[in-house]
């Protein structure tokens, strides 16, 4: 079964093709910019390069966040768009589940942090288990002393995980020595590594209603605390 991944949560997108077998083929573009719009493209040059025509696309996955509204936004737009235009069934998953997976092997608890603009970040906390991970905390976003207090206080070995030890990594490194940073090879969700979580899902028949497939608002939209904002005043 072929499957289409897409993740546009952050801002690198990345489009992957791939199956039981493996990836076939993947794009990514990371510019320090948004970039969503040339997610179709993208998506038509893969399966160009790749030389698999759209029409044996088997099912599509696709990045639900947390993480920029807009990028959220036109990847689940897309994903839907696709998977009725083809008739195949669709996964959502959650973008900070993609970028723990990527360090499945790491023998240490797991902490996945995006960078989620406005001085915060997006995270939470993973446990390696046989073939995977297992989410030990519900979705969070705080400041960067925020997180750095609960890895603080967590008393075992800690792997950090995506851009957020990037952009914050100062403020973070006072969390002690317990706490490992990732290499930045696995800074961003990959569409790859949403392929293969995806795909024993597909296989079980564990699938989503498109009309039921929304992005993980963990925090207001700008536009959202705008209007409070003026509420509060008006």
């Amino acid at each position: 079964m072929l499957v289409l991944g897409i993740e546009t949560s952050t801002s690198q997108t990345t489009v992957a093709l791939g199956s039981e077998q493996g990836i076939i083929a993947a794009t990514v573009l990371s510019t320090g910019k948004m970039n969503h719009e040339v997610v179709m493209p993208n998506i038509t040059h893969l399966l160009r390069w790749a030389e698999v025509p759209i029409s044996s696309i088997g099912g599509v996955a696709v990045g639900l966040g947390p993480g920029l509204f807009t990028g959220m936004r036109v990847g689940i737009t897309t994903a839907k768009t696709l998977a009725q235009i083809l008739h195949v069934p669709i996964a959502g998953l959650a973008s900070l589940d993609v970028v723990a997976f990527s360090v499945r092997y790491s023998r240490r608890l797991i902490c996945a942090a995006l960078d989620a603009k406005r001085g915060e970040l997006f995270y939470a906390f993973y446990r390696p288990v046989p073939g995977g991970i297992t989410r030990q905390t519900d979705f969070d976003v705080g400041s960067p002393s925020r997180l750095t207090a609960e890895l603080e206080a967590r008393p075992e070995d800690v792997l950090l995980v995506g851009n957020a030890g990037l952009v914050y990594r100062r403020e973070l490194e006072e969390a002690g020595k317990h706490v490992e940073f990732a290499s930045a090879a696995y800074s961003f969700p990959a569409a790859t590594a949403l392929v293969e979580l995806a795909i024993p899902r597909f296989m079980r028949e564990d699938f989503d209603r498109v009309y039921d497939l929304k992005p993980y608002y963990v925090r207001k939209s700008d536009a959202e605390i705008a209007w409070d904002k003026r509420r509060r005043t008006g």
